[in-house]
């Protein structure tokens, strides 16, 4: 019996403060790296520019993107290897996705923090 190739999910928080075009090549260098080395991006989605918990490299704020891909396993070690050295990435990580898992979440836009979008809260009325 022939076995299914792994799917992998890849999260990538980009430095919200590099420039678009950095943040683009990143994403176009990473989607073909994992073609280049015998892999298939299944999904691809942006999560948009979200607060982090914690300050990353004096950073408040970082764009978040899931890619699902299929691929060998030595191809998460150079992806993994390639996120690591690219200016612009913040942080990543690779999680191999067990059967029956379920499937991402849509992602939902989030303002940063203090966004003009927010609601008041209750009870503050002037």
């Amino acid at each position: 019996m022939a076995q299914l190739p792994s799917i992998y999910d890849l999260m990538v928080l980009l430095s919200a403060s590099a420039e678009d075009e950095r943040r683009a090549r990143i994403l176009a260098d990473v989607e073909q790296t994992i073609a280049d080395n015998g892999g298939t991006v299944e999904l691809k989605q942006e999560w948009g520019v979200r607060r982090l918990a914690f300050e990353i490299a004096h950073t408040p704020d970082a764009e978040y993107h899931l890619l699902q891909f299929t691929g060998p396993p030595a191809l998460v070690e150079t992806l993994s290897y390639n996120l690591k050295i690219a200016d612009g990435v913040l942080r990543h990580r690779i999680i191999k996705v067990t059967p029956g898992t379920p499937p991402p979440p849509e992602p939902t836009l989030h303002e940063p923090a203090g966004g003009e979008g927010e609601p008041a809260a209750a009870g503050a009325e002037a």
